[in-house]
């Protein structure tokens, strides 16, 4: 059986050797997703679509607990409504996909398929929000939206995603910017704590904002092959779309105002940093708190009733004590079961046999360091929780030594480069603020501002790209 073991090993190709192609065989090799007739756009499976509840319950707790309610906007978008902020729409057009019939009928008017729902969402508040006391408005929806794009990949890219999208409609400037802030920080505080993915929170430049945004912050995480993901956005666009859009209020001075108001998401990329971050060669790494699956129970002889019986009772004393945990009864062999297992990301199995019940034990082999730990069956509930929270935090210490040993500084242009192509990751440099220098960094060698940190540091007085007086210091990087 050994020789089966190892090519299901073998059907994941080597992050070192390819690590677009090490990707794909995850995704596909794990069941997480799939491709479709439809080009650009992906069959999310059972085994993605589970961790994606996880994520949507994680984060839907921690928006209710700051007052988020969701609701529900449609899928249409007319192009009267989407070309009332012109900044917006140009900045989506490219993407944009258009219902032009209905049945057999030719549409009056094109229906853009939403790309994102700001201009939905402000129709709705031009119509409900009349008074100070109707603010503020903290709604959120859970649907997928559409962006054609030309080049796709699982979860990264695709035509069609599934996200979440937050829009707040608030009396003041300050009350705006603070959610847009608390926002960003939830997403960040759920990578850490949920995902077990350290990321850097900051501002984007003003070439890199959201279209018709007035700032737009972001987390960034980084993958093991030294490029970044941006993980979750929230933008603020201050009064602007308020005024595209006629929304109006009368505030507490009986005068005429207009609302300010936020937006922020997060999506199914996420799930592809989750692979990116942690996945080897042996395929995914999940962190127990997003794992649908914790532990998987394996009984080593099958053919031995009393060990069965045994993984059943282990099985059921889990679940009683809030473990996520299912038993293999298949009739693959150990080996087989194990590899499988360790492919699909399974944060931790126990292996049970008629010897391990003699000495009233089991094995827990864990999948963050291949480490096996002998058990007592006494009290195998805390011992299966210790050692989940324990690679929990192991999984956190892993990424985040990663993302420091990856981080580097320079004070020139020739340095940036360097550093990129020598030790791929972050690169930490002063910029004067000219979206002239960001244009030639990326015509270079492909290389964008991640985003203005919120922890600035004085590398330098110089720009390192052009010599001016330096106004931020900027996180840069290659990204996905």
């Amino acid at each position: 059986m050994a020789g089966n073991d190892k090519k299901l090993v073998e059907q994941i190709t080597s992050r070192d050797v390819d690590f677009a192609q090490w990707y794909t065989d995850v995704v596909k090799k794990a069941e997480l997703c799939d491709y479709t007739s439809v080009k650009g756009c992906m069959v999310l499976r059972p085994a993605g679509y589970a961790i994606w509840e996880n994520i949507m319950h994680g984060l839907d707790k921690r928006f209710k607990e700051t007052g988020v309610e969701n609701c529900a906007m449609p899928l249409f978008i007319p192009e009267s409504l989407l070309n009332k902020e012109k900044e917006h729409v140009e900045g989506f057009a490219p993407e944009v996909a258009w219902v032009t019939e209905g049945g057999s009928e030719k549409l009056e008017e094109k229906l853009c398929v939403r790309p994102t729902s700001e201009t939905l969402f402000c129709d709705y508040y031009s119509k409900i929000v009349k008074s100070w006391r109707d603010l503020p408005q903290v709604l959120n929806q859970w649907c997928s939206v559409v962006r054609w794009e030309k080049t796709t990949r699982p979860f990264l890219r695709s035509r069609e995603f599934w996200w979440q999208e937050g829009h707040t409609l608030h009396e003041t400037s300050k009350e705006a910017q603070d959610r847009t802030i608390q926002m960003l920080n939830i997403y960040a505080d759920f990578c850490k704590e949920e995902l077990a993915i350290p990321v850097i929170k900051g501002e984007k430049t003003a070439k890199e904002r959201f279209a018709g945004a007035i700032a737009t912050y972001t987390i960034e995480a980084l993958m093991h092959d030294g490029k970044a993901l941006q993980s979750g956005t929230s933008h603020n666009f201050g009064d602007g779309f308020a005024k595209a859009y006629d929304i109006k209020f009368l505030d507490k001075e009986s005068k005429l105002s207009n609302p300010f108001q936020t937006s922020w998401g997060m999506s199914t990329r996420i799930i592809g940093a989750i692979i990116m971050v942690h996945g080897d060669d042996s395929g995914l790494k999940l962190p127990p708190r997003i794992a649908p699956v914790q532990v998987m129970i394996v009984p080593i002889q099958m053919e031995k009733e009393e060990v069965v019986s045994k993984a059943r009772e282990i099985l059921e004393r889990l679940k009683k004590h809030g473990i996520r945990c299912k038993i293999d009864l298949t009739d693959k062999r150990p080996g087989y079961k194990f590899s499988e297992q360790e492919m699909r990301g399974i944060p931790l199995r126990i292996e049970i046999g008629a010897r391990d019940i003699e000495n009233n034990v089991a094995v827990l082999a864990r999948r963050d360091n291949g480490e096996k730990i002998s058990a007592s069956l006494d009290n195998i509930e805390e011992e299966v929780s210790k050692t989940l929270d324990n690679i929990q935090s192991n999984m956190l210490d892993v990424a985040s030594k990663f993302l420091d040993s990856h981080m580097s500084v320079a004070r020139s242009t020739d340095e940036i480069l360097s550093h990129l192509r020598e030790n791929p990751g972050f690169v930490k440099a002063m910029w004067c603020g000219d979206r002239e220098c960001e244009d030639k960094l990326k015509d270079l060698d492909g290389i964008t501002s991640r985003c203005m940190p919120f922890e600035q540091e004085h590398l330098d007085d110089k720009c390192a790209i052009c010599g001016k007086p330096a106004k931020h210091m900027v996180i840069w990087g290659k990204a996905y």
